[in-house]
């Protein structure tokens, strides 16, 4: 790994000539598994009468309370940390499927080329009160991140055409996306899986 953050994330960079078609077609293949997802992250949907009904699994429903354990019993359940640590991958494997950076349709439980790992924090060693503010404190990174992830669509764009023509993805590329989607995994270990208090990095290395 490149660095020395807590939350560690890296894809292997393909060293076979990338799949021209799967490319062409990747945001309609990717639909079923973008669907899972969705439902795992406890997003909104509108049924027919545009009344909005959230699902209350997966990180929507598992942040506040865990939130409140840390805060009055200094606690982060072992399970709570699995859950967010693989829903975490797994929401990794798919946008970097997205991100075109690996053909393989994404695994619900295996690795892949997609590596991201955290430890298992002692929440006796983690300052209580954070967990209150951290999603304010990380907002400075939001800000760098939206323009971030502009640039890095277009790199995806770019990238999509370049595997099209060539069936490889320019390494320059390669490593921004990744780069912008490490920092995204680190601001998201700090402010909502609450794993560390160490402040994240403005690196994409």
């Amino acid at each position: 790994m490149v660095s020395s953050y807590p939350v560690q994330f890296e894809v292997d960079f393909p060293s076979r000539p990338l799949d021209r078609l799967s490319t062409a077609f990747r945001f309609i293949v990717a639909i079923p598994i973008v669907i899972l997802l969705t439902m795992l992250s406890g997003e909104a949907f509108r049924d027919g009468n545009n009344e909005t009904n959230t699902l209350v699994i997966g990180g929507a429903a598992v942040f506040l309370p865990l939130v409140l354990m840390i805060v009055f019993r200094q606690k982060y359940p072992r399970w709570w940390f699995d859950w967010n640590l693989n829903l975490l991958r797994f929401s990794s494997r798919v946008t970097a499927y997205l991100a075109l950076l690996d053909d393989r349709y994404p695994s619900t439980d295996e690795d892949q080329a997609v590596h991201l790992d955290f430890p298992y924090p002692d929440a006796r060693q983690l300052n209580r009160w954070l967990p209150l503010v951290k999603w304010f404190l990380a907002i400075p990174h939001y800000l760098v991140l939206f323009f971030l992830g502009l640039a890095a669509v277009i790199a995806v764009i770019a990238a999509w055409f370049a595997i099209l023509f060539t069936a490889t993805y320019p390494r320059g590329l390669f490593d921004f996306v990744v780069g912008v989607l490490r920092w995204s995994n680190r601001v998201n270990g700090y402010a909502f899986a609450l794993v560390t208090d160490q402040y994240p990095p403005f690196s994409l290395r």
